[in-house]
């Protein structure tokens, strides 16, 4: 198997490299990322010195793509932008890199006939639950964010390419990750970098949204079960079947790093803030024998203790350094495995 993995250097993307590699040695990994303020190359730094996968700096919008993925067994497609605080603020780049980008990269892989892609979404496609309910793979889709919109029409564009050109391709929506190497823009990341610093932790409105949370790597153990055996134009939800308010995860991340519950400010509400998400992935389970392993206690327990061990990390992204550690030891392109 040779795999290509877009969005390889941000968060899912790099913990599905490490994963892969530790479910399946044999496998050939390719890394193509453009490396904006998301990707960090020190995310797959263990990989990349030990030989274990190739990296490609590269625009997923660029046609260049074609050539990378010739000769692949595969593609896992993550690379997004995917921050809704700033496709509220312009929405130009999430078009771009999400609608013409995955189009892009479709219209590649069908000209050089790879034969699995991997498109790998959210469940933000469908909006917003009220207090009952479960999103399914028929729900709907209502997105309600910029995110959210380029992101169902990045999964159309995917399934309209199965039904028009057979185009063998799936689509996976996830509920809300966490774990290492994840950018501290986002929520838990955000709140355990500040608990650690004994600064404020904003919280939207009453912290009264409630998110559906899954580890990454349960995550990842999903993508690998419907990258080899996923039904072609399928769709498949994954979730951690773990709903929690914002502000209970707050409160349990001030308690286990020792902090008070007044460093909580609630600050000013997102524009449009889905209330709810909670995942039905029962088809997912049926058809791979999938469940999350991880419950959520025990893996922010291991996720806050990452933070903790790996400050360096964070304090690099956090203040921007980390951006200079491409043109310290990759000045030159990587070659891919075909060449």
């Amino acid at each position: 198997m040779k795999l290509l993995v877009t969005g390889g250097a941000g968060f899912i993307g790099s913990n599905f490299v490490h994963y892969t590699l530790t479910r399946h040695p044999e496998w050939k990994i390719v890394v193509l990322d453009k490396l904006t303020y998301a990707g960090n190359l020190k995310n797959l730094e263990p990989a990349l010195q030990q030989g274990r996968c190739d990296f490609v700096q590269m625009d997923i919008c660029d046609p260049a793509v074609l050539e990378q993925v010739r000769g692949c067994n595969a593609v896992v497609h993550f690379a997004a932008e995917s921050h809704v605080d700033r496709s509220i603020e312009d929405a130009s780049a999430f078009v771009r890199t999400n609608v013409d980008g995955t189009h892009n990269m479709v219209q590649a892989c069908r000209e050089a006939r790879v034969p699995r892609f991997l498109h790998v979404s959210t469940d933000e496609v469908y909006g917003s639950l009220g207090e009952e309910g479960l999103f399914t793979e028929l729900s709907p889709l209502q997105p309600n964010s910029p995110y959210a919109a380029t992101k169902a029409a990045s999964d159309l564009i995917v399934l309209a390419y199965v039904r028009t050109h057979k185009f063998p391709a799936v689509v996976t929506r996830c509920s809300n990750n966490y774990g290492p190497y994840q950018f501290p823009e986002k929520f838990i990341p955000l709140m355990i970098a500040q608990a650690m610093a004994g600064e404020r932790l904003p919280v939207y409105g009453a912290g009264l949204n409630v998110r559906d949370w899954i580890h990454v790597n349960d995550h990842c153990s999903a993508l690998d079960a419907v990258l080899q055996h996923g039904r072609d134009g399928e769709v498949y939800n994954v979730g951690g079947g773990c709903e929690m308010r914002n502000i209970e995860v707050a409160k349990l991340i001030l308690r286990a790093v020792g902090r008070p519950e007044d460093l909580i400010e609630f600050v000013t509400d997102r524009p449009g803030h889905d209330l709810r998400y909670a995942i039905d992935c029962n088809k997912t389970s049926r058809e791979f024998g999938w469940t999350p392993a991880v419950k959520f206690a025990e893996g922010l327990a291991q996720t806050i203790t990452w933070y903790r061990e790996n400050k360096q990390w964070l304090d690099e992204v956090r203040s921007g350094q980390y951006r200079n550690y491409f043109e310290k030891h990759y000045t030159q392109r990587a070659k891919t495995f075909a060449q």
